[in-house]
């Protein structure tokens, strides 16, 4: 690491003020990540922004001290630790990183390579960018709590499916289940955008879900994803078969598990990060699954869902980006690149 600076650019979020007010998010200098022995140094070339970003900038306390977040990049290996054995320097990745740790919104990023995988090669930095968190989030969601096989038929309802996790989340279960999915959405551009990601149906969830749902499938489904689950979760208690399962990636303080008993539907819970926070005996998984959607990429089974590019990484940029996020009117994935 001797020819790399001693410090790099990156953006740090300041507390729980408006995106209006320059301290929500400010450029700032920063040292250079340290390495453990697992860890690669990355040059990030492009990241994107996810609604985690946003929770985590709104929760902190207005006098917190800066944050560097994101949890999305595409780069080139620069550097290893001592104990590297699946990259080296020169190597492109792409990779969502850990939620403990250092965010990618900067020059540099420091991230242990069980979580890293082989960049896509027929993506753009930027197209990459946009696939990590989401990638892992959905692969896990299908086949790790889902517990999803190639065999697998029956429905999954999947809520928000023109999101950044709705629209890769279709596209896997489609590729590699024989799942049908019955997606939500409620703008036509949505809509056509969750049809275009492979969706068997399409339904308005800002209407009656129930009746729009049993419309397309009478008897109910066998499954939900859901990342949005304040007021729904009695709609989808109704909705689920018997022995029926959800997985949710929010929370809602104020759900009651108990609408869930009579039908002895299991309640799933997925976060992306478990693995890198605890570093699990199965860390390497987030590498295993990104290399595999890797393949799937450059085969034309999966497409990248960037639909919005920003150029620059920086305060400004972040600002626009988190806005477009929180507004919940995006679709796909927004990046921004150096």
């Amino acid at each position: 690491m001797s020819s790399l600076p001693n410090h790099m650019h990156a953006v740090a979020a300041t507390g729980s003020v408006p995106l209006d007010d320059e301290r929500a998010l400010v450029d700032v200098e920063v040292p250079l990540p340290e390495l453990r022995p697992r860890d690669l140094l990355v040059e990030v070339a492009a990241v994107s922004v996810n609604p985690v970003d946003v929770k985590s900038r709104m929760r902190r306390p207005e006098d917190a001290p800066p944050v560097v977040l994101g949890y999305d990049a595409a780069g080139t290996v620069v550097a290893v630790g001592s104990e590297v054995t699946l990259f080296a320097p020169g190597d492109e990745v792409y990779h969502a990183g850990v939620i403990t740790r250092q965010g990618t919104d900067a020059e540099y990023h420091a991230v242990d390579e069980r979580l890293v995988g082989r960049k896509p090669a027929n993506l753009s930095m930027a197209e990459a960018a946009a696939m990590p968190l989401t990638t892992i989030t959905a692969w896990e969601s299908l086949f790790d709590r889902l517990r999803l096989t190639a065999d697998s038929g029956g429905t999954l309802l999947a809520v928000a499916a023109a999101g950044g996790v709705g629209s890769i989340l279709t596209q896997l279960a489609t590729a590699l289940t024989d799942v049908a999915v019955i997606g939500t959405a409620s703008r036509p551009e949505t809509q056509d955008w969750a049809r275009r990601m492979g969706a068997a149906h399409v339904v308005d969830h800002h209407g009656d879900l129930t009746a729009a749902v049993r419309e397309v499938a009478p008897d109910g489904v066998d499954r939900v994803f859901t990342p949005s689950t304040a007021g729904r979760l009695p709609v989808y208690a109704d909705l689920l078969r018997p022995f029926g399962q959800i997985v949710a990636i929010d929370e809602d303080p104020d759900m009651d598990l108990r609408v869930l008993k009579q039908k002895s539907i299991a309640w799933l819970w997925e976060s992306m990060f478990t693995r890198g926070v605890f570093e699990t005996p199965d860390m390497i998984g987030q590498h295993d699954l990104l290399d595999a959607a890797s393949a799937l990429f450059e085969d034309g089974r999966l497409r990248s869902t960037l639909t919005r590019e920003l150029a620059g990484i920086d305060a400004a940029a972040l600002r626009e980006a988190h806005g477009l996020v929180a507004s919940g009117r995006s679709i796909g994935k927004v990046v921004l690149v150096r």
